[in-house]
């Protein structure tokens, strides 16, 4: 019966933790994230002398103008990615939530068959206890009887051997003897 509570015990302390990991992880996962995105942002500017020209010239007509402001830092283009990758974030964390929260029917689903089994098998147990008293008060109750009986049959012999009863002795001899007795 120790081993149980520890083990429950344990197991208790352990579901603390893991609700506890559960509740508090997210926050202090994101809380990291965005630390280390903005020590990751936070780089020097691109050094590249763009003002020299190229050893090729491109005709203005088909020329990109992306590649005359190289060194220049976009914000929209940055806040843009940024609001991707924390939509990117969400549904990440969505879909583990959600198979968080199968995983967690699963386990309950499982610890009630258990719970059904365990009480399955307490009431097979008890049935088998009241088997046992029953046979073993049957059991008392047949001694007793069988030491009555002896006693009763002790008696009878006891009786039977005063009246000339004797162990070998044939009916013949026990009625002459008896008929002699009586005249």
């Amino acid at each position: 019966m120790a081993k149980h509570t520890a083990a429950l015990k344990v197991g208790l302390a352990l579901l603390a933790l893991s609700m506890i990991g559960y509740i508090l992880g997210p926050p202090l996962y994101w809380h990291l994230t965005e630390a280390l995105a903005v020590s990751a942002t936070s780089c020097s500017a691109c050094v590249c002398d763009c003002s020299s020209s190229p050893l090729l010239t491109i005709p203005t007509g088909l020329s990109n103008g992306s590649f005359a402001d190289c060194a220049k830092h976009d914000p929209e283009v940055n806040e843009d990615t940024e609001k991707n990758y924390a939509e990117l974030l969400t549904e990440e964390l969505k879909q583990r939530e959600a198979a968080s929260m199968e995983k967690h029917k699963r386990v309950d689903t499982g610890l009630l068959e258990a719970k059904k089994i365990t009480s399955s098998y307490q009431k097979e147990a008890d049935k088998c206890n009241s088997g046992m008293e029953t046979c073993e008060e049957a059991r008392e109750k047949a001694e007793k009887a069988l030491v009555e009986q002896k006693k009763l049959t002790s008696m009878w012999e006891q009786r039977a051997r005063q009246k000339g009863y004797r162990d070998g002795a044939t009916k013949s001899t026990v009625k002459s003897k008896s008929s002699s007795q009586v005249a």
